[in-house]
């Protein structure tokens, strides 16, 4: 399904789903048009078809009379489209970590949790949020591959003095005795060095090999590799439950949030530039939410429990 569909269009589709169960024939020929109007309609009506079942069940009621009152049809609109986005549109809305993804991993997160882990070696791992990793221990190599998302490692010494790396699908990063975050995305890989330091080569250029010592953080790509930099304070607070922001733009924030959030979390275009700083609880993200508001000229905007926007006020 194309990855185009948002959540107007699925709320429109379920506005359609009860309009046609309260009108029935009345409304066929104008739901045809809309159909026929744009392909993301169709697209979203494809996946109400697919749900009648469940959709029938949570909206038994919206044929009696009562949804003459628009604010009950609001509401019966609504449910149904609940149901759409926890079924999976909210893949379609900016959360691409579903439940079954990356199921085979040896260890794994999914959003908003964070799991530590001994490894067989001693050393500690700490997963963050929609995370997925596999651990490939042999004589020669302790290997750690990220598949997607974000981890905290803290390497001990090994008796058979295996090298210690972390693979990502753009490159590899090797241990000198340290303690050092590793996040990989759909935009590329990042390391932060807590304590020592790291070898990061890219995946498409083994030959360029750079150090990223204690204090600095490096983005790299499967070619390229930017230069080290001051890693910002805080870089592991989320191993603690926080995050922790200075002067940053309330768009990246939000970014940044919405990785722990379920569904989609997204700032509107006309707040994304007020700034703000602080420390914020991550398993306390509707919270952080309705504060905003006390602090910066915003409101927060739900449809559901999946469905959040930050709006300028």
């Amino acid at each position: 399904m194309s990855s185009a569909l948002d959540l107007k269009t699925l709320e429109a589709a379920a506005h359609w789903y009860v309009t046609l169960a309260e009108q029935g024939e009345a409304a066929r020929e104008a739901h045809s048009h809309w159909l026929a109007s744009d392909p993301r309609h169709a697209q979203a009506w494809a996946r109400v078809e697919r749900l009648q079942a469940k959709l029938g069940r949570v909206t038994a009621d919206i044929a009696r009379p009562t949804l003459q009152n628009s604010r009950i049809k609001r509401r019966a609109a609504l449910k149904v489209l609940s149901v759409l986005l926890a079924a999976g549109g909210a893949t379609l809305l900016g959360t691409r970590y579903g439940p079954t993804r990356d199921a085979l991993a040896d260890y794994r997160t999914s959003t908003g949790e964070t799991r530590d882990v001994e490894l067989p070696d001693g050393s500690r791992l700490t997963l963050n949020t929609r995370t997925a990793v596999d651990l490939k221990y042999d004589s020669a190599l302790r290997r750690l591959d990220l598949r997607e998302g974000e981890v905290l490692i803290q390497t001990a010494p090994d008796s058979l003095s295996r090298p210690f790396v972390v693979h990502t699908p753009y490159g590899s990063v090797r241990a000198l005795g340290t303690r050092f975050l590793v996040r990989s995305d759909d935009n590329g890989a990042r390391v932060g060095v807590l304590q020592h330091a790291v070898e990061v080569r890219p995946r498409d250029a083994h030959q360029r090999v750079t150090r990223v010592e204690a204090g600095q953080q490096l983005n790299f790509s499967a070619a390229t590799l930017s230069q080290p930099g001051p890693l910002p304070r805080g870089a592991d607070a989320w191993a603690r439950g926080q995050l922790l922001v200075d002067d940053w733009r309330l768009e990246d924030f939000i970014a940044e949030l919405s990785r722990y959030h379920p569904g989609y979390l997204g700032c509107a275009a006309d707040a994304g530039a007020l700034r703000i700083s602080g420390a914020f609880q991550l398993h306390e993200i509707d919270t952080v939410l309705d504060n905003l508001s006390g602090t910066l000229p915003v409101r927060t905007r739900r449809l559901t429990r999946w469905w959040a926007r930050v709006e300028r006020r």
